[in-house]
C-alpha cells in the first residue's frame, strides 16, 4: 500500500495489487477504521478500484497524524471476512430494452441467448461508485463479454438501462449520456435520495443479474 498528496486536504492510498473483492474490503477495512479513529476530522472517502482517497479538515486532524494512523493499521487489516450484501438485479434482456443487444451479441461473435447466458453467470463486485449518483461500477463480466465503449456516447441513455464497457458491468440509475453498450433495462430504482444509503448498491456487494420478461418488468415497476 502506498500514499501520496491529493491537495492540501488529501491523502490517496494506491494499492498494488490487481482490483479483486480482497482489495475493495482491505480499502473498505482502511476506510473504517480511519473514520472510527478520527471521526471528527475526515470529512470524506472516496472507493476507487485499487485506491482510497481520504479528505481530512486540517484544523482538526493533521496530516502528519493521519498518516501515522494509516501506517499502524498493518496489524488490523488482516482475518475480517469481506462485507457488503448480496443483491440480485431482474433484467428485461431484448431489442427494445437493449437497443445494442444483437450487435454486442455479434461482436462477441454468439446468439443472444447465448450472451445472456453469460452475463447472468456471473458474480459482480462492486468497485466503485461514481459518475452518477447510484452508478456502480461492476467487475468483472466474462472475458468473451469484452467491447468497447461506444465511439460517441449517446444524448440520453434510459433510466435502468443494463450496459457493458471493456470488461465492465453496470445499471444507470437516472436518464443520462453514456457510452457503454445497452442490453437491457432493470425496473428497479437504483438511487433514492430519502434512503440510506441513497444508493441501492455500494462498494463491496456482491451482484447477480435474473432475466425476466416483457410483464414482469412492467409488473416490478418498469416504465416502457
Amino acid at each position: 500500500m502506498r500514499w501520496s498528496c491529493a491537495g492540501i486536504n488529501g491523502i490517496r492510498l494506491s494499492h498494488d495489487d490487481a482490483p479483486s473483492p480482497a482489495v475493495t474490503a482491505n480499502l473498505l477495512r482502511i476506510r473504517d477504521l480511519l473514520i472510527q479513529r478520527h471521526p471528527e476530522g475526515i470529512e470524506d472517502c472516496v472507493l476507487g478500484y485499487q485506491t482510497l482517497t481520504v479528505f481530512f479538515e486540517p484544523q482538526l486532524l493533521e496530516r502528519e497524524r493521519l498518516i501515522d494512523t494509516i501506517e499502524g493499521l498493518e496489524a488490523d487489516l488482516s482475518g475480517h471476512p469481506l462485507p457488503g450484501r448480496d443483491i440480485e438485479l431482474p433484467v428485461w434482456y431484448s431489442t427494445e430494452s437493449g437497443q445494442d443487444l444483437e450487435a454486442v451479441s455479434e461482436h462477441c461473435k454468439m446468439s443472444v441467448d447465448e450472451l445472456i447466458r453469460l452475463h447472468c453467470s456471473e458474480t459482480y463486485n462492486a468497485y466503485a461508485t461514481g459518475f452518477a449518483p447510484g452508478f456502480c461500477y461492476l467487475g468483472d463480466t466474462p472475458e468473451q463479454l469484452a467491447i468497447p465503449r461506444l465511439d460517441a456516447p449517446r444524448r440520453e441513455v434510459p433510466a435502468g438501462s443494463v450496459a457493458l464497457a471493456d470488461r465492465q458491468t453496470a445499471v444507470y440509475p437516472s436518464a443520462s449520456p453514456g457510452g457503454w453498450r445497452l442490453i437491457g433495462r432493470c425496473p428497479l430504482n437504483l438511487f433514492d435520495v430519502t434512503a440510506s444509503p441513497p444508493g441501492l448498491i455500494s462498494v463491496g456487494d456482491r451482484v447477480t443479474f435474473r432475466p425476466i420478461d416483457r410483464d414482469q418488468f412492467l409488473a416490478l415497476g418498469g416504465s416502457h
